[in-house]
């Protein structure tokens, strides 16, 4: 059964189906002659969207400047709460204790806007013949009192003979470490200790690559030749399915997820000229570019 504009992330649902794609339209970047500059900050699974977002605008209108860092989802909700961001890039929704600051400090609600869809891809090595797993199985490999600890435990041979997973994660501000807490590792657990933190998804693919006994998690937008993406199911018996387009928006893939941008409250006009123009066609087709998947 296909469940499209539907991606449920334990308890919210997010109603991609409601997204309407918009053009830019008329743009007010302020006075004829002055240029608008807009602060982007947050998650850094979306960080290489966010800045291809940003020189393409810059190229269309010179005019407005839209300055991207990354830092993760937590980082970017910070800003916004403390006033010093126009757009907060999340990988996860924002926490009720987040938007209650928000309200607090601000008078007004965050401002959610759902702008593509990523898979979470589960990296090995290339040469791992491992080819797939199941959310269970990464629960005993990431989650604290998993009996797996061993490529041995999975009935496979690592290349480079190292038989004990070394395993590559996030740092607790990320969404990225947020999500995959939430829908991997057992409830009540927290990660098991010893992993290696890494401070962005694109470093962790890069170590991944370089080091034939790892396996972690990042964005599926973040793929090298040099890596492989692990088919991932549900539990053992059911088909395991590849982190691509179709299985993200089909919710096949079980650890698929909205990529959110906010706001405080309605945005001034030139920041929602450029979230228009994100959501647009040309911006949607930067989301594919990048390796992530188009808003339904």
């Amino acid at each position: 059964m296909t469940r499209l504009g539907i991606i449920k992330t334990n308890g919210l649902t997010a109603l991609v189906s409601g997204l309407l794609l918009v053009g830019c339209g008329k743009r007010d970047g302020g006075s004829e002659g002055q240029s608008s500059n807009i602060q982007n900050k947050g998650s850094d699974t979306m960080l290489q969207l966010a800045q291809a977002w940003s020189e393409l605008y810059a190229k269309e209108f010179p005019d407005v400047r839209v300055a991207v860092s990354g830092g993760g989802s937590g980082t970017g909700i910070a800003g916004l709460i403390n006033g010093v961001v126009d757009i907060a890039n999340c990988s996860r929704a924002i926490k009720p204790s987040e938007m209650e600051k928000v309200k607090a400090a601000h008078g007004v609600e965050a401002k959610q806007y759902i702008m593509g869809l990523d898979c979470l891809a589960v990296y090995v090595h290339k040469d791992n013949p491992l080819e797939e797993i199941t959310l269970d199985q990464l629960g005993q490999i990431f989650g604290e009192d998993g009996t797996i600890t061993k490529w041995s435990d999975l009935g496979i041979e690592a290349p480079g003979g190292k038989d004990e997973i070394v395993r590559l994660s996030r740092q607790s501000n990320s969404g990225t470490y947020v999500y995959f807490k939430e829908t991997v590792i057992p409830e009540g657990k927290s990660f098991k200790p010893g992993s290696l933190d890494m401070h962005g998804s694109k470093e962790v693919v890069e170590l991944c690559a370089k080091t034939p006994a790892t396996i972690g998690y990042s964005g599926m937008g973040y793929a090298t030749d040099d890596v492989k993406m692990l088919r991932v199911a549900k539990k053992e018996g059911d088909k395991a399915f590849a982190p691509n387009n179709d299985n993200a928006l089909s919710g096949d893939y079980p650890i698929a997820r909205p990529l959110f941008m906010y706001t405080l409250g309605e945005p001034k006009e030139h920041v929602k000229a450029y979230l228009d123009w994100c959501l647009s066609p040309a911006g949607q087709k930067v989301v594919n570019a990048t390796g992530y998947v188009p808003a339904p």
